[in-house]
């Protein structure tokens, strides 16, 4: 029997926020590389490339000026000022990949989550956890990319991102990165699977009914 051909569905807008260090970026990397069709939303931001960077890639780099002058004309879906820098979600590119049938991963904090979802409404969040403060700290100091400053500030940040952890769909605790991986794959393909992402099941199901 020759297989049935998949059903048209709606792309599933999918949000991964953690504090920082308690690997959210390195599980949407791996998400990537094993799911062609999951496509990344490249934020904008104001602050300095960083070595190894990629300006598109991995952030789109924009002056202060240019970026204020998008928020106004509405060119974000959503955006926030974090660390003294600006971070957002461009909407024509995330409009584009949800139009060609494509999911779009968000690396963004609960401030970005709580817009998107304010915006567009159908949004599945999935908030990671650290295994503990002590290990957050750890992974923040192993980068070697961040100063004493900026590692104490984001510390002191990570305790106002966990406070929100109960605005998620989802929460994980990242003991083990694998594991972790692992649920959340398995997150994205039963949303993929709800009835309300599947724009193609009536035309189907009318064509059982004739």
């Amino acid at each position: 029997m020759p297989a049935s051909k998949p059903l048209a569905r709606r792309g599933v807008l999918f949000v991964l926020s953690s504090p920082s260090g308690a690997g959210k970026s390195t599980i949407a990397r791996k998400l990537l590389t094993a799911d062609p069709d999951v496509a990344m939303s490249v934020s904008a931001t104001t602050r300095p490339i960083r070595p190894g960077e990629v300006d598109g890639v991995d952030y789109s780099f924009v002056p202060v000026d240019r970026f204020k002058k998008m928020a106004a004309n509405g060119e974000f879906l959503e955006w926030a000022h974090v660390f003294n820098h600006r971070y957002g979600t461009p909407r024509a590119p995330v409009e584009a990949m949800l139009a060609s049938g494509r999911d779009v991963l968000f690396d963004i904090d609960w401030q970005g989550a709580q817009q998107l979802y304010q915006q567009e409404g159908d949004v599945v969040r999935i908030f990671i956890l650290p295994p503990s403060i002590a290990e957050l700290e750890r992974r923040l100091r192993s980068r070697g990319t961040d100063d004493e400053a900026v590692i104490q500030a984001r510390m002191a940040r990570a305790a106002n991102e966990i406070s929100h952890w109960d605005g998620y769909d989802y929460v994980l605790i990242n003991d083990d990165v694998d594991r972790c991986f692992t649920q959340v794959r398995k997150i994205l393909e039963v949303e993929r699977l709800k009835r309300k992402r599947q724009t193609g099941l009536i035309g189907f199901v009318r064509s059982l009914l004739k």
